[in-house]
Formats: structure tokens, sequence, C-alpha cells
């Protein structure tokens, strides 16, 4: 039996997001919850809330790539390798992924593992047609068609939706996991879901 969604709120320009990612589908299956990968514009997340990115402040920007490095290397990942430019604009990688959410749930969690791997893993980054074609053809997709609909009217749409919800949602940072209306922010943040998946949140 599967119980209520996880909503996994992300955007590829977070280095945390993709290290949720890594961990997510395992403890999703644990606890038989159904994981649902929601690509959101983490800029319109900070201008709606009034925040600067952790990118945008010399000294945590500094601070924070040393974490992601030794977080990966606690959850056991390869060595992360940042993409060719930090920030980077990030809207054609998150149109893309929402290209096969409707008809093929297993297939946009194949795309999104190359956007993730392209961007942090050394992949050389998701900023052209070229690069995130190439995941699309990775990820056992026509790579002309995930890029006519990476470019579309209807993409846009969806992401401005998808952000828009997250809004509606209380989200106001990325990576955040969303089980009902708790939210649980950061990789930090895992032990805590985890916890509230058993039954045993201290919260009530």
């Amino acid at each position: 039996m599967i119980f209520s969604a996880m909503l996994f709120y992300f955007d590829f320009i977070s280095p945390y997001a993709y290290l949720a990612w890594t961990q997510l589908p395992a403890l999703a299956a644990r606890h038989e919850r159904e994981l649902v990968p929601v690509p959101v514009l983490f800029a319109a997340l900070l201008n709606a809330h009034g925040q600067k990115g952790p990118a945008e402040i010399p000294a945590k920007r500094i601070y924070l790539f040393k974490d992601v490095c030794r977080k990966a290397h606690l959850l056991g990942l390869p060595p992360v390798v940042p993409p060719p430019a930090h920030p980077f604009n990030p809207l054609l990688a998150l149109r893309a992924a929402t290209f096969p959410a409707d008809k093929d749930p297993a297939g946009q969690r194949r795309l999104i593992d190359e956007l993730f791997a392209a961007t942090w893993a050394g992949g050389g980054g998701v900023e052209t047609d070229a690069a995130v074609g190439a995941c699309a053809e990775r990820a056992g997709f026509d790579a002309a068609a995930v890029l006519a609909y990476a470019h579309s009217e209807a993409a846009k749409l969806t992401l401005r939706q998808h952000t828009e919800q997250a809004l509606g949602h209380g989200v106001f940072g990325v990576p955040t996991i969303a089980v009902a209306q708790e939210l649980f922010w950061g990789t930090d943040s895992l032990p805590a879901l985890q916890a509230y998946l058993l039954g045993n949140d201290p919260l009530t």
C-alpha cells in the first residue's frame, strides 16, 4: 500500500537538493510513500520572501561549498564537482524536468537523475540545449522532443504553477520535502523527516 505522497520541491541550482535527491527515493520506498518531484524556481521563492540566496553572500558561499563536499563524503557519494558557473540560469533544465511527469514518472526520475549529475557530478552544467538534450538522451528520451517542450509556453506555465504551489505550501527554500502540511527543509532535516514518517515526531 502507498500512503500519502512526499512532495520534493527542488531547483537544480541547489547542491543540497542534489544531495537530498540521492537519498529520497530509497527513504520513500522504505516508508511506502510516493515521491513526487516538483521543480520550482528558487530565485522566485527568494524574491517572494525578500531573501538573498546563500551563493550571493560571499562568506556563506565559501562555507556552503565546503559543507556540501563534506556531506557528500558522509553519504558515500562521489566528490561533488560544481557546474562551470554558479549561480547559473536553471530555467531550461527545470522546464525540461517536467516533460514526462504526467505519463512516465519513472522516466521523469531518470531525467532528473541525469540533470542533477550534469550539474553536480562533473557533467558540465545544464544551461544549454546541447547539455539538456544529452541528459534527455541518457534518460531514454528523444532530445528534440524534450527541448521543444522545454521551450514551449506549456513548460513555462507548468514551472510557474509549481513555484506558486510551493509558495502556497509555505516553501521558502530548496530542497523542501512536504508530507501533508509538514515541511522539512534541507538535507539536515532528513532525520526529522524519517522520525515523522515513523510516527516519532516530537511535535504535536
